[in-house]
């Protein structure tokens, strides 16, 4: 469902658009920029909140990560 609305967009992204557009209305090519920016928006945040979770990362729990990374190192050594 399509709903009208006003928004005040800048000479330079009305130029933008209208450059871009192609066969499609403007208001299409609007929709389509706005679609992709809140999901490059959506993934950002989401990066971001990774980032913040793998970052509290505890020191034992690396101590911990390290000794799995050598045993498993020596395993592959023994085989």
């Amino acid at each position: 469902m399509r709903v009208p609305k006003t928004f005040t967009v800048e000479e330079s992204v009305l130029a933008a658009v209208e450059r871009t557009k192609g066969d499609r209305s403007a208001s299409e090519r609007v929709n389509e920029l706005l679609k992709r920016a809140l999901e490059l928006e959506r993934h950002e945040a989401l990066e971001h909140e990774a980032m913040l979770f793998y970052s509290a990362t505890r020191q034992e729990d690396r101590q911990e990560e390290r000794a799995f990374q050598k045993a498993s190192l020596h395993s592959f050594t023994r085989d």
